[in-house]
């Protein structure tokens, strides 16, 4: 009881208010606070999400980038206060948690498919769905026979010129 109290109080201290919005595969720019003796910086790590683990105030993600030939991660905690900024760069098609395979892979192999967001007017077609039931069935089918219409008018069309040009 103790323990879930004081972890309570500790989250509303540390938690950030606005989290970054952004996803495993995604290439992002991570601004890091850096402490050097009196002065302080901020140094900018740009790199792919390969990795998200833990909840709530142990949550974190892991970057990973090529320097040199050489692959260098690094592992962020999301509600660090040395997290300055997470800033997506660019969103990349995954079907997986993690993308530890990506270690083994070197230059040009390391890239992901772009994700390209979806536009307003297909995400409400989404939402909206197929109409289904009878009458949409029977709009559907005019539809379709009007189409076919068209061909069959385009068709004829076509083989009446050929007659009066070979005539």
């Amino acid at each position: 009881m103790k323990n879930d109290v004081m972890l309570r109080a500790e989250a509303r201290n540390t938690t950030k208010d606005t989290l970054p919005e952004f996803e495993i595969g995604d290439t992002v720019d991570v601004h890091v606070k850096i402490q050097e003796g009196d002065k302080s910086r901020i140094q900018v790590f740009t790199g792919t999400v390969i990795a998200m683990r833990g909840g709530g105030l142990r949550r974190s993600f892991t970057v990973r980038r090529l320097v040199d030939g050489e692959g260098v991660e690094r592992t962020f905690p999301i509600h660090s206060p040395s997290v300055v900024a997470v800033k997506p760069k660019r969103h990349g098609v995954t079907h997986r948690a993690k993308l530890y395979y990506l270690r083994d892979r070197v230059g040009k192999a390391t890239r992901l498919k772009e994700r390209i967001k979806a536009t307003k007017a297909s995400e409400e077609t989404k939402k909206r769905g197929r109409k289904r039931g009878a009458k949409a069935k029977a709009e559907r089918k005019a539809r379709q026979a009007a189409a076919g219409a068209k061909k069959k008018k385009k068709g004829k069309a076509k083989k009446a010129q050929k007659t009066e040009a070979s005539a």
